[in-house]
């Protein structure tokens, strides 16, 4: 399956919202102050324990900070911390943070806002759930100093706090760190470089921050992923949302965009030969695509038609519709993405062995859901989203279900996918999920992997067995041991189908020329600035 090519006269094309390409808006005035960014979708969430879609996420980054942050070689330092100290072989820690930072609304920020924050997050973070099973208690000991005692050691608890994908630990004022935390909460006062300007805020269109002047940066390390000094270098950022692919890369190469998160790999040449722009794979850990089944309504329900649709999915299929050059992509993935030191063999020949579209609708009738209802839900707005689904609904009316393209756009997806209903009365059997490598690299981190039932992430799979080796690969004493529990995981992972890995596949970020300082690992446009 093939996605459209676009020509270089691309650039001619207009702007998202009317705004002309002619205009050379950044090299005059007021915009010289102004970074223009597209983002991969819109920003439809505003709480970042909303939801794990990582426009979001990114947005979080802009306007909160993190008692620690993960460099790119997923190394953790201190941001609002000052630092910590480790007693009673591990299970006490007592943190303080750094004098000075404050609230957009000028409020200092507390043990007491970290801690609410902490606990908030603990209810919604695979890893914070973790934490949450073996904690004594959490609690305030002063302004600056808060301590965590816990029932037995949790070695990565740096990582968790400074995770930089899906659900960071952000900090946030205690009367929103109070609040629910399964309703997002609508009111920005964050605690990072960016404001958000509610004001000026245009669903599906535009979302603009604002330098916040009195921001202080950690004075250690230097910028890495979401580690180091975090400095806002324009007076005005806007993000453009801006759907469709040829008219980002017009906007590019004219200059009317100067950053663009996620270029679509057929518009790689097309931008390459521009001379103006630079492409940069700045997410090196690629990003590893997934069909998420529905385990609560039929068809997927049962294991057993899980089981036989593992036989139709052609890793191939999938990679090619959204990546294009095999370059470009991987095949061969499991649980775990290719550079994981856990990813195996073990149980991988259902996904490499040659592909039985017949042999899987024969054992899906057999299992009595031939011809049943699948609703598919399918982001048409998000070119990656609708490049990997149309495959997906493809394979799905092949395997004999009545399948319903449930087309829409981002933020309606985001929306039904809550939804536990069956499928008849609103809710959903299958949807795409696309991580960053970096998440899945061990079952810490790894949303997909977490099988918890109710409090999994949507689709909401239940296996005891591969919570308790998850579980006990938190205790592995050694990599050799944590590598012998990740077979024993995807052994039981190719049982019990939470998920169905669909390959990995690395895209490239575009930039203009003059623009440096571009931080490594996640491409955030914090800290870019102009020559």
């Amino acid at each position: 399956m093939k996605r459209r090519h676009f020509l270089s006269g691309a650039a001619a094309l207009p702007f998202a919202g009317g705004v002309s390409l002619a205009r050379p808006a950044l090299a005059q005035g007021a915009a010289a102050h102004t970074l223009r960014f597209i983002p991969q979708a819109d920003v439809t969430v505003l709480d970042p324990l909303g939801t794990t879609a990582y426009p979001t996420r990114n947005h979080g980054h802009m306007c909160w900070d993190t008692l620690y942050g993960i460099d790119e070689n997923f190394v953790p330092h201190p941001q609002l911390a000052e630092g910590h100290v480790v007693e009673d072989d591990g299970k006490r820690w007592v943190f303080t943070l750094r004098e000075g930072p404050t609230f957009h609304d000028g409020e200092k920020i507390r043990a007491q806002d970290a801690v609410a924050s902490i606990k908030r997050w603990m209810a919604r973070d695979t890893m914070g759930q973790t934490l949450a099973a073996r904690m004594d208690e959490i609690r305030v000991l002063d302004d600056r100093r808060f301590e965590i005692r816990l029932k037995r050691p949790f070695g990565l608890m740096l990582d968790a706090l400074g995770k930089a994908s899906s659900y960071p630990c952000f900090i946030y004022p205690e009367r929103f760190a109070n609040q629910d935390p399964t309703k997002p909460f609508t009111e920005v006062v964050g605690s990072g470089p960016y404001r958000f300007v509610a004001d000026e805020r245009v669903s599906g269109a535009q979302i603009v921050y604002r330098r916040f002047d009195k921001y202080v940066p950690t004075p250690v390390g230097k910028p890495s992923m979401v580690a180091g000094p975090k400095i806002a270098e324009f007076e005005r950022m806007e993000w453009k949302v801006i759907p469709d692919p040829a008219t980002s890369a017009g906007a590019i190469q004219a200059g009317e965009a100067d950053f663009w998160e996620v270029v679509p790999p057929d518009l790689n040449a097309l931008l390459g030969r521009s001379r103006n722009v630079v492409l940069e794979r700045i997410d090196t850990a690629g990003t590893c695509a997934n069909l998420r089944l529905n385990h609560l309504h039929p068809p997927f329900n049962d294991p057993v038609v899980r089981r036989a649709l593992l036989k139709a999915v052609e890793q191939s299929d999938f990679m090619a519709s959204v990546a294009g050059d095999e370059k470009n992509w991987r095949t061969g993935v499991g649980c775990f993405p290719v550079a994981s030191p856990l990813a195996s063999d073990e149980g991988l020949a259902v996904l490499t062995s040659p592909r039985d579209i017949a042999g899987a609708k024969a054992e899906i009738a057999a299992a009595g859901k031939g011809g049943a209802k699948v609703v598919a839900l399918h982001a048409t707005d998000v070119a990656n989203q609708n490049a990997l689904m149309a495959v997906g609904v493809d394979m799905f009316q092949k395997v004999g279900f009545d399948t319903e393209d449930a087309t829409s756009d981002w933020g309606t997806l985001l929306q039904r996918r809550q939804n536990r209903n069956p499928p008849s009365q609103g809710g959903w059997s299958a949807l795409i999920a696309l991580f960053s490598g970096m998440e899945f690299n061990n079952p810490a981190g790894h949303v997909l992997l977490r099988t918890n039932g109710d409090n999994a992430w949507f689709g909401w799979p239940n296996s005891e067995k591969i919570e308790a080796l998850r579980e006990s690969w938190f205790d592995a004493p050694d990599m050799a041991a944590q590598k012998e529990i990740g077979r024993q995981i995807q052994a039981q992972f190719f049982q019990d189908v939470p998920y169905i890995p669909l390959g990995q596949y690395f895209v490239n970020s575009a930039y203009r020329k003059g623009l440096t300082n571009i931080r490594a690992g996640i491409p955030l446009p914090i800290n870019v600035k102009r020559g």
